[in-house]
């Protein structure tokens, strides 16, 4: 059973806010009787909802993994006409949104779903759910940045603060670094090596939580595993 206005948003009939005007304004049935109650609950394999009529039926849930290219969107709609995640997706998909976000200049594994409390699980600060990164940058790195990274900076107010940093090679030009991040504020791994004095050249996401970027191509997707959306669940409540 699950509150009716967390259906209509399911089936991607409306937002639980809207879903929830709907309600009130007698828009909806459920077995052929106009219910107002907010807090109705509802059987999707049982019940009948219908608006204005018409037979509202249940979407599958969906829980895909993409590598976001850069200079993608993680945004249904965008106002410059910029392409977006959703263009690399089927167009009945388009009922999907994303688990969280990667900045424009940004790649790699981004996750989404129809399903409210699985992206409420992963993407929730609250939750610590870690992320992994790799990020490569424009001059060999030493120890003292690497400690900083977890230690923490301080920039416009926020506190940035890695939970693991990892050299993973360097030179005398380039050096790449691995990244566990549990919260993410805006554009943070960024924002952390400006402070630092160093330049991104790169900046790939390869995990959230137990899935992993692995092979998957650039632009491409895949359908997450059952025990993979076992184990973000698991790992959420812990």
């Amino acid at each position: 059973m699950i509150r009716l206005q967390k259906f209509l948003s399911e089936a991607g009939i409306a937002s639980r806010r809207q879903g929830e005007k709907l309600i009130v304004a007698g828009k909806i049935t459920v077995d052929g009787r106009v219910v107002r109650l907010l807090g109705t609950k509802v059987d999707p394999t049982k019940n009948q909802v219908a608006i204005n009529g018409k037979l509202i039926k249940a979407k599958a849930k969906r829980f895909l993994a993409l590598n976001k290219p850069p200079k993608i969107l993680c945004t249904r709609q965008d106002t410059h006409k910029r392409a977006t995640v959703f263009d690399l997706l089927p167009n009945d998909f388009g009922h999907l949104f994303t688990v969280g976000r990667l900045d424009s200049d940004s790649e790699g594994l981004i996750l989404l779903t129809n399903d409210g409390e699985f992206c409420q699980a992963v993407a929730h600060p609250r939750h610590g759910m870690p992320k992994t990164y790799h990020v490569t940058l424009a001059k060999r790195v030493d120890s003292g940045a690497l400690e900083s990274l977890t230690t923490g900076l301080h920039d416009d107010g926020d506190l940035l603060k890695a939970e693991h940093a990892k050299l993973l090679y360097a030179n005398n030009t380039r050096s790449q670094v691995e990244l566990v991040l549990e919260e993410g504020k805006n554009r943070e791994i960024r924002r952390m090596f400006k402070v630092l004095g160093y330049r991104v050249l790169l900046l790939q996401r390869i995990a959230v939580g137990p899935v992993k970027l692995g092979e998957l191509p650039l632009g491409k997707w895949r359908v997450l595993s059952r025990a993979e959306i076992t184990s973000c669940l698991r790992q959420a409540d812990k």
